[in-house]
Formats: structure tokens, sequence, C-alpha cells
């Protein structure tokens, strides 16, 4: 019996319940509420350019950035938009071809997605993204650029601690499984083995 459409169908469940996780969801959702909702106080209460307070290391300063993330690449507003729903699109098919992730995975995609969405929707809205949070020399960024960094830190932390402990502890399963079953091999069945007869002295 030919296995390959079960298996095809076994796929596809499992890709479309990738999609229907809440965790990553939740997540998506949340960074852009919280994304959006910052961005409509900074524009409605401070002039581009101007910062609060005045002076210190950490202010809240309204720019316009018409780049990527911390103001890089400026003045490419529409070749950005498509990059940025290009990178949504990888970040989706990569998110899909991963096999039962790790809910800290699941967690660091739906900040990706998020944070990505973020800019988009400023790009597509306003021609440019609204940056506020000024850190001194560092250049101006926003929720949805945090958003990102952190989840592709995550991923880091996951592909480089996390993952190489799993397949270690993997490896040294099977290995310990292998072992044992050689043993098993090995051992002769005593069980066919002819019984020494009672011999009563009499």
């Amino acid at each position: 019996m030919n296995n390959a459409p079960e298996k095809i169908s076994q796929s596809t469940d499992n890709s479309n319940a990738k999609f229907t996780d809440p965790l990553p969801w939740v997540v998506l959702l949340s960074v852009v509420a919280f994304d959006q909702i910052t961005k409509w106080i900074v524009i409605e209460t401070l002039t581009v350019g101007e910062s609060w307070p005045e002076t210190g290391l950490f202010r809240f300063t309204h720019a316009w950035n018409t780049g990527t993330a911390f103001s890089l690449f400026q003045g490419q507003g529409d070749l950005l938009t498509w990059v940025s729903l290009g990178a949504v699109c990888v970040l989706a098919w990569i998110y899909r071809s991963l096999k039962n992730p790790h809910w800290l995975l699941r967690f660091a995609f739906g900040l990706q997605f998020g944070g990505a969405i973020g800019n988009i929707i400023d790009r597509i809205r306003l021609g440019h993204v609204t940056d506020f949070l000024d850190i001194g020399w560092w250049p101006v960024f926003n929720i949805a650029d945090s958003s990102i960094v952190v989840g592709i830190s995550l991923m880091l932390i996951y592909f480089w601690f996390l993952q190489a402990k799993a397949d270690d502890a993997r490896s040294n399963k099977s290995n310990l499984s292998t072992t044992t079953n050689s043993k098993t091999a090995t051992t002769p069945d005593q069980s066919n083995e002819p019984k020494a007869k009672n011999t009563k002295v009499n």
C-alpha cells in the first residue's frame, strides 16, 4: 500500500498547526499593538526632532527614518517596503519548515514577525518609520526594531546553546541504547542449555 498521500497529508497538517499555534500570534499582535501605540503617543506629543527630556543619556526623540532599523540605508523607503514584505515571507517559510519548534523559537519568531509588520505599517501609512528611543550615541530606534533584535538574539541562543545540549543528550541516549542492545545480542541465551541432572547419592 502506498503511504505517500498519507505522509503528505500529515506534513500539511503539521505545517498548518504551526500557524494556528497561539503563542507566535499573541506575541506578534502584542508587539504590533505596543509599537503602534507608542509611536502614536510620540507623534501626538513631540514635534519631529524634539526630545524629552532635552538632555540625558536616555531620551524620547521624535525622528523620521526612511531607512532600515537603526537609521541605516536612508532614502530607500519604497524599496525597503518590498524588502520587508519579502523578509516576512521568508520568515514564514522558515517557520513552516521547522519540525516541532521549541517554544523559545516560536516566541522568537513572533517577536520578529511583530517587529517587521510594525515597521511595514509605518512605511505604507506614513512613508517613513517613526523612531523615538534615543540612547546617547546609538541611532534612534523604536519598539519594532528592538523586537526584531531580541527575536534574532533568542534564536541564536537557542541554536548555539539549547539545541546543542539537546543534540548531545539525544546522541548520548542513542549511544547508550546501542550499547545495551549490543550487550543483549552478545549475551548467550542460557534458557536453552541442558540442565544438569540431580544425582541422588545413596
